[in-house]
């Protein structure tokens, strides 16, 4: 009798939903179409978490703007953002609830690491010039950050989980991209459009580059451990062909880098002679810095649709407005750090602070004298001139902890499907480290979600399945 009563009550509701929002739309107020989706993501975020995530990531490389729908200039991507700070108010919840984060997962270096990098953050806020500025840049960091590295530490466990990420995530990009390059073709797939063909899901080709360069090696991974090989095979030449289309040159000298620490782990170069190898190129380049921009300054070829002159092009820093631009960043990123070295002008608060540090001779013809084109073009400088010299720090110790673990787990383990998971996730990371040197993306969805959730598969790696192999599953 209480069945029949319930699936009677349940009929009655939807009834009345569907006369009422009927009504609604007659009169142009479409948000209670909105409902079931707000119900269902409700359902799954108390029920099946793991669900939920999957959904975040299918509809991660989808996403876009509202400012793609001129919604007063607001910048979040919908519907991820939305769905991210849900997820992070759960895992409030559930805190204050006394749910337990895992030992081992609180002890790990990475997580002091993370911990470190978002403490010196939060401290930042309290001598920002713009503090609410500084606490909604915080708020967006921590919504990529927990969901995806300390739940995502859990959902990963299972190594089938990490294939099912990837599948999820793949499948929607290649879509994106085929989108793209048709709409590409209708140019003549020539140089300018390139720059705008990929919208509204991505804002620019620099970003849409770069995701699909951190991507490629996790599609090689997913090739070596998937039964549907032919299908991800025809994935990674999707993924190929919108890299070359991209014309970004920072994302083909990032996989170029992969390649190189490619050769570091095959040739089972120690972290510490790695490390020493690094500091010791950068302090050659620093000490050749002069005669390198002497040499710099003799290449005049811009950017081209012919990709042996837009590869050239790359070094260009006498003619070619992108990298003159870029400089012109990092130059006032620098100034800024100068005047505020401790502490900085605040999180997330470059692109509203810079304007005043520019300097007539480095601005270039797509300068603005309100400096309103966005953030430092570096994932090093950023910090450096918004939280001070402990903010660089503390992303300089991620990377190296990240490193120095990924280094160490690939040379413990035996050959097989674990190995090859921390080998191409280290590659994934390579490509958005160096990339990090030209550019900063950790604030947009498309390249945030799958960084971390590569350093949450190195730390899983670690802690679950290092000792016990016949645990990934």
């Amino acid at each position: 009798m209480l069945k029949k009563i319930q699936s009677y009550q349940l009929v009655l509701l939807t009834a009345l939903f569907v006369l009422l929002n009927a009504v609604l739309l007659t009169n142009e107020f479409f948000l209670l179409s909105l409902l079931p989706i707000v119900l269902l993501v409700v359902f799954l975020a108390f029920f099946s978490l793991e669900k939920l995530l999957l959904l975040i990531v299918f509809f991660t490389p989808l996403s876009f703007s509202l400012e793609s729908l001129d919604f007063g200039g607001v910048g979040m991507f919908i519907p991820t953002e939305p769905l991210l700070f849900g997820v992070l108010l759960l895992f409030f919840i559930r805190l204050i609830a006394n749910t337990k984060v895992d030992t081992k997962i609180k002890n790990h270096p990475i997580t002091y690491a993370i911990l470190f990098y978002l403490s010196w953050m939060t401290f930042t806020i309290l001598t920002s010039e713009m503090p609410l500025v500084s606490v909604k840049f915080l708020i967006s960091r921590m919504w990529f950050i927990l969901p995806f590295y300390f739940l995502g530490a859990a959902f990963f466990k299972k190594n089938q989980n990490i294939k099912k990420f990837l599948w999820f995530y793949l499948l929607p990009l290649s879509a994106v991209i085929l989108i793209t390059s048709y709409k590409h073709s209708l140019f003549n797939f020539d140089l300018e459009s390139a720059h705008l063909v990929m919208y509204p899901f991505f804002k620019d080709h620099t970003r849409y580059g770069a995701v699909i360069a951190f991507m490629i090696p996790l599609a090689l991974y997913l090739f070596t451990v998937s039964k549907n090989k032919n299908i991800v095979l025809g994935i990674i030449a999707v993924l190929v062909l919108g890299l070359v289309l991209s014309f970004t040159r920072a994302a083909w000298v990032s996989l170029a880098a992969a390649f190189l620490f490619a050769i570091v782990l095959k040739s089972r170069i120690s972290f510490s002679r790695f490390l020493a190898l690094i500091i010791a190129g950068t302090g050659g380049l620093l000490l050749s810095w002069s005669t390198i921009i002497m040499a710099l300054e003799k290449n005049t070829q811009d950017s081209s649709s012919s990709l042996s002159k837009h590869v050239e092009s790359v070094s260009n820093i006498s003619t070619d407005a992108s990298n003159l631009e870029r400089i012109n960043r990092w130059n006032c990123a620098i100034r800024m750090f100068k005047q505020k070295p401790l502490v900085g002008w605040g999180p997330g608060t470059y692109a509203f602070q810079y304007a005043p540090f520019q300097r007539s001779k480095e601005k270039t013809i797509i300068s603005t004298n309100q400096g309103d084109l966005g953030n430092a073009h570096s994932e090093f400088l950023g910090p450096l001139a918004e939280s001070g010299i402990l903010g660089l720090i503390s992303f300089l110790l991620l990377m190296l902890v990240v490193y120095y673990k990924g280094m160490k787990l690939y040379y413990q383990l035996e050959k097989g499907e674990l190995k090859n998971l921390v080998f191409f996730s280290l590659l994934s990371l390579t490509t958005y480290f160096s990339h990090g040197l030209l550019n900063n993306f950790l604030d947009t969805d498309k390249l945030a979600i799958p960084f971390w959730s590569c350093i949450a598969f190195l730390l899983v790696v670690d802690i679950y399945h290092k000792q016990n192999p016949t645990t990934q599953e």
